[in-house]
């Protein structure tokens, strides 16, 4: 592995738009869910990692430059220690509450709503998910306190254990420069890119639906 910058944040904290800018200044791709559905065999790799049967993480990220958002986020101490020169970046929301409201739009329900027919091919990598939500976040990721309380607990976890050199904190809505001075890189000139908003998210599920679904 070679991460060039290590996203240690959790889901919907501006991580699409994030894999874009990372993408851009590290002149290699990031490694995000988005990076599962279009690797379809990787799911069972993710699930041999989650259980404990495998710690290869190494092979799902060779020929990444960075990572952020899940699954790979509910790794950032392996990656990190894998990956001692890499920038580690924590991307959070304002509040835990802003960060719950996106997610009961999207992901929560996602998890949760009974897969149609058409769907059915989901069903691993839906399994996959919920099996690194129980083991690595909490087994309560239903319950919004529950949920908001853990995200609180990874956010401090993150800012306790990576040194202050290393940790680049930051928020939709900080753009480039924070990530660019830990990278030692110029900020790019065009606007930092804002992607996978709820109602994106939405019709990218459904696109990536139609895309694994066997045709009949």
């Amino acid at each position: 592995m070679q991460l060039k910058v290590i996203g240690a944040g959790l889901g919907r904290t501006g991580t699409a738009s994030l894999k874009a800018a990372l993408e851009q200044l590290t002149g290699g791709p990031c490694y995000h869910m988005f990076e599962v559905f279009e690797h379809q065999e990787s799911v069972a790799v993710w699930q041999a990692v989650v259980r404990g049967e495998s710690n290869d993480l190494g092979a799902l990220m060779a020929g990444y430059t960075a990572s952020v958002d899940w699954p790979a986020a509910a790794y950032w101490p392996e990656l990190s220690a894998a990956n001692p020169d890499a920038v580690v970046l924590l991307s959070s929301r304002a509040t835990p509450e802003k960060w719950w409201a996106s997610m009961e739009k999207t992901i929560i329900p996602t998890l949760t709503m009974e897969l149609p027919p058409e769907a059915e091919s989901m069903g691993p990598h839906r399994a996959m998910v919920i099996d690194i939500f129980d083991r690595r976040f909490t087994p309560d990721w239903r319950e919004p306190e529950a949920a908001m309380a853990a995200y609180e607990r990874h956010n401090e976890r993150v800012r306790s254990q990576v040194p202050a050199e290393r940790l680049v904190d930051w928020q939709p809505g900080d753009g480039w420069e924070p990530i660019c001075a830990a990278l030692g890189v110029a900020v790019p000139s065009d606007p930092f890119p804002h992607e996978n908003d709820s109602e994106e998210f939405r019709t990218n599920l459904e696109s990536r639906v139609e895309t694994v679904t066997p045709s009949s």
